[in-house]
């Protein structure tokens, strides 16, 4: 008998144990956000989006405020749709604009929220209509290795 309860013991023990691991796990690949806050729903269109996915934070001033839900292309406008949950508790004027933003060098990409001036708020359904892409390191270095190889060919020959 008295085996049988250390055994229960042990077993319950691996078992939260195990549950910790895993709800550790969900928090650091960014998979699960325990926020039992109302929310509201709004969209905002961009030419590219880079490497942002779903679950990716919305945040304002370094505040999580959001959390992206659902990444679409509209294939009308060939642009990326992304919707986002936003805390009801952070009512964001309607002019705010919206950028795609990395964390770090090669980090994970976030959106970034800049509220604007306007009296009126965002409400659940509406689009924010200024945003700015995502910086692509690609097209960045492509970029310079072709101006520098234009400004190579434009230099006058030296002197012998």
């Amino acid at each position: 008998m008295q085996k049988s309860r250390h055994d229960l013991w042990v077993g319950l023990f691996v078992v939260i144990g195990a549950a910790a691991l895993l709800f550790l796990a969900l928090k650091a690949g960014n998979l699960l956000s325990l926020s039992f806050e109302p929310v509201y729903r709004v969209s905002a269109r961009f030419d590219n989006i880079g490497g942002l996915k779903a679950r990716a934070a919305v945040k304002s001033a370094g505040v999580v405020v959001g959390r992206v839900t659902r990444i679409s292309f509209d294939d009308k406008s060939f642009q990326a749709t992304v919707e986002m949950e936003m805390e009801q508790r952070f009512a964001f004027p309607k002019d705010s604009s919206v950028k795609i933003l990395t964390a770090g060098l090669l980090g994970e990409q976030y959106l970034g929220i800049e509220p604007g001036a306007s009296d009126k708020t965002l409400l659940a359904g509406d689009v924010i209509t200024q945003t700015q892409s995502a910086v692509v390191l690609e097209t960045l270095i492509s970029q310079f290795l072709f101006n520098k190889a234009a400004d190579a060919s434009n230099a006058p020959a030296g002197k012998p």
